[in-house]
Formats: structure tokens, C-alpha cells, sequence
């Protein structure tokens, strides 16, 4: 409870009873999650709030609401603040005959899509295909280990142009249907879901929101996180089942080839959990925790500051000790969060600097130095395909940076934008 909520919410009378919003409610461990999805607004409820909104959902009065409460807890409820704190949350609809002002719900991507069309994707028919797909292109590889593409397999012809706008117009089209995966199965268990363009460090990266897969089964939730995985694995597959049958050193092999790698490109960056992949929705699930990254970040900061402070010169260690064990932000963590949030900031620090590291020492310098290579292309003295391809590697690397910077700075401004949560 917020003391903002209580000194600028609506005025509540006891006797006053709350319509609520269609709120979807799930039980996780001691706690409830409680959420509307149309606004993709969720909280974790104590079950002494989740008896609350039980309650105000049955036409109780605020006042007989916190008698009830009272009755079968045998403690006192401030339930009027409560009901601030669900009103500004955007849970409630009207207090007594007073409306409430309700907020615009966040645009979903392919609105015409409904759930119906799209049961099929939580049947568990598509899980067993992809599984036989998988299973069958292992044992053709195993057989025929030549199959597996190196990184040369991406130069399938000699023209440097048609190959980069290529392996961009595939690379593009996985990824969309890399996200379509995720939208899909969200949608299937009556998420609405969102696609865009975002940020991950250095990375470029289209994510889904799907926010509000919390709600649904395990089973559900799971299929959500993991079906983009599974999708590159499918076509991945079903390339090596392809290529197995198609005669070695002509263009259909090298493209499929190349395709091959293309859709496997993708999955050692889905094990960079620091960056909140699909694997890091699946190990925040796993784990029980509420909010690993930001907590994970949060404990990380904790954890710099106090070995700053034992590093400077003559400021006393046990003081200090008492003062930063007050500020650790995990130790209101329930126990088993406390745990998972410590070890993940200890990959979120490493991951981060390993990043950053390989940026500074190859991402640039192989930028640049294609760049250079690019503009002296272009120069007196080179035939007109050496210069289609240099103009080629120039568009598009600079079309993927324009891209990073505008994405970048849309992020960092709705961020610090006043509608930033």
C-alpha cells in the first residue's frame, strides 16, 4: 500500500461496494496471482487479499468486507486502502455510483486473430511433430555428420551482394516467425500479445509481450516460453531431413545449407539468460521468482556499492557491514527467490561484461573494417559488381544501425517517459 495511493485515490466510504474489472486470478505457492488482461496489469496477492477481492467481488460492502476478514482471520484489514491500491492498479470499474476513469488498453499485434483459430497450438499434437522432426534429423546427422553446416555454408555464391540481402530477407523472416510462434500459443490461451522491435545489449532483437501468460497453466506458460525454440528447431530439422535427399555441391544444397545455418544461428543466444531470452521466462517460471531480472539487478548494484564502500580507506567495516546488510534488496525475498535472484546476478554481471568485451574486441573492429573495405570499393578502378557489392554491405549495415539507434532511443524514452511504470 502506497501512501500516494491513500492521499490521491477516490474517497471510499464503508458502506460504498466495488465493481470490479474481469480479473483472471491464479494460485502460485503461498501466493495469487491477480491480473486483467485487458490492460496487462498483475500483482501477487497474499491469500488475505485474494479473500479481499473474493469478497469485494461478491457485492461486499468495504465495511462488511473487512468483518469478514476480521471473523475468519481474527486480524484488522485496511481495506479501504486496499481498494485505492486495486483503483490505481486499474482493477476497479466504480466505487458506490461513481465510475471510474478506466485506461486505454495497450494495441495487440494481428487483433483479428482469436483464440479459436489458434487452439490447436496448446494441443500437444504440434509438440509430438516437432519432437519426431527432431529426432529423425539427429539420427540422419549421425549417420551423416557431414550434413552439420559450418560458417563458409553462408557464402553459398560468389556474389558478396546477393548473399548479404539474402541471409537478411531469411535471417528477418525466422525471426518474425520465431515471434509468430510466441504470439500464437499466447493467443491460443487468451493473451492478446504484442510484437515489436527492442534492445538486448549490443543486440538488435523483434520480442513479443505476452504478458499475462502468467495467468495460465503451467503447461500453457511453458509451450508460450518455448515455442519460438521450438519453431527454429522444426525448420532446422526439417532442412537436414532435405537436405539429406538433395545431391551435394549444387545451388539447391548450398542454399539449403545455408538456411540450415540461418535457423540455428539463433539458439546459442537463446541461452544468454541475462538478456531475458525465451530461456530466461522459463528459468524465472522454474525458479518461483516475481521478477528475477530486475531483482537480479537490483541485488548486483546492492553488492557494488558495499564492496565500493569496504574498499575506501578508513570507514569502519562493522558499521558498514550493518548498514549494507539493512539495504540488501533480497532479503525480503521469500527464501527460495532470495537464492535463485543471488546466483542469476552473478551470471547477469559476467554475461554483461563478456557482451560488452566482445564487442569492443570483435564486433566493431570487424565492423569497421567492413566498412573500410566497403568505401574503397566503391572507389576508381573496380568492376560494377565489386561496386554493387560494396554499396550493398554499405546499405545494409548502415540501415541495421540506424535501425539499433532508433530502436535504442524509443526504448530509453518510454522508459523515462511519464508512463513508465
Amino acid at each position: 500500500m502506497t501512501d500516494v495511493a491513500a492521499e490521491d485515490g477516490p474517497r471510499i466510504e464503508p458502506s460504498a461496494r466495488v465493481l470490479l474489472h474481469d480479473l483472471a486470478v491464479r494460485r502460485d505457492r503461498d501466493e495469487w496471482i491477480v491480473g486483467r488482461m485487458a490492460t496487462r496489469t498483475f500483482v501477487a496477492l497474499p491469500a488475505a487479499g485474494a479473500r479481499a477481492l473474493e469478497l469485494l467481488g461478491d457485492g461486499r460492502s468495504v465495511a462488511r468486507t473487512a468483518e469478514t476478514l476480521r471473523a475468519e482471520t481474527g486480524e484488522e484489514f485496511e481495506i479501504t486502502d486496499f481498494v485505492r491500491d486495486l483503483a490505481a492498479l486499474g482493477f476497479v470499474a466504480r466505487i458506490a455510483d461513481r465510475p471510474l476513469p478506466d485506461a486505454e488498453p495497450p494495441r495487440a499485434s494481428l487483433p483479428w486473430l482469436r483464440p479459436r483459430h489458434v487452439r490447436f497450438a496448446l494441443h500437444p499434437a504440434p509438440a509430438v511433430l516437432a519432437g519426431v522432426l527432431l529426432a529423425a534429423a539427429v539420427a540422419v546427422l549421425v549417420r551423416r555428420p557431414d550434413l552439420l553446416p559450418g560458417y563458409r555454408d553462408l557464402l553459398w555464391s560468389p556474389h558478396g551482394s546477393l548473399v548479404l540481402f539474402s541471409g537478411a530477407a531469411a535471417g528477418w523472416a525466422l525471426l518474425l516467425a520465431h515471434e509468430l510462434a510466441h504470439l500464437v500459443t499466447a493467443r491460443a490461451a487468451g493473451v492478446p500479445g504484442r510484437m515489436r522491435l527492442g534492445t538486448r545489449l549490443q543486440f538488435l532483437v523483434m520480442q513479443t509481450d505476452i504478458s499475462g501468460i502468467e495467468l495460465a497453466p503451467r503447461r500453457h506458460r511453458m509451450t508460450a516460453y518455448l515455442a519460438g525454440i521450438a519453431l527454429n528447431l522444426s525448420v532446422a530439422s526439417a532442412l537436414v531431413l532435405i537436405l539429406a535427399v538433395t545431391d551435394t555441391g549444387t545451388t539447391a544444397h548450398r542454399l539449403l545449407a545455408a538456411a540450415l545455418l540461418l535457423a540455428l544461428m539463433p539458439l546459442p543466444f537463446q541461452c544468454m539468460v541475462f538478456t531475458r531470452t525465451d530461456l530466461y521466462f522459463v528459468l524465472q517460471d522454474v525458479t518461483g521468482c516475481r521478477n528475477l531480472y530486475g531483482d537480479g539487478l537490483a541485488y548486483a548494484r546492492y553488492v557494488s556499492r558495499r564492496v565500493t564502500r569496504r574498499l575506501r580507506p578508513g570507514r569502519s567495516t562493522e558499521a558498514g557491514d550493518r548498514s549494507a546488510e539493512a539495504g540488501d534488496p533480497s532479503v525480503p525475498l521469500p527464501p527460495h527467490e532470495r537464492r535463485a535472484v543471488r546466483l542469476y546476478s552473478v551470471v547477469l554481471v559476467a554475461g554483461t561484461a563478456a557482451c560488452l568485451a566482445f564487442m569492443a574486441a570483435v564486433t566493431l573492429p570487424v565492423d569497421v573494417a567492413l566498412l573500410v573495405r566497403a568505401v574503397r570499393g566503391l572507389g576508381p578502378g573496380h568492376s560494377l559488381a565489386d561496386t554493387a557489392d560494396s554499396a550493398a554491405v554499405l546499405v545494409t549495415l548502415g540501415g541495421i544501425n540506424v535501425l539499433w539507434l532508433v530502436t535504442k532511443w524509443r526504448d530509453r524514452r518510454s522508459r523515462s517517459g511519464p508512463s513508465s511504470p
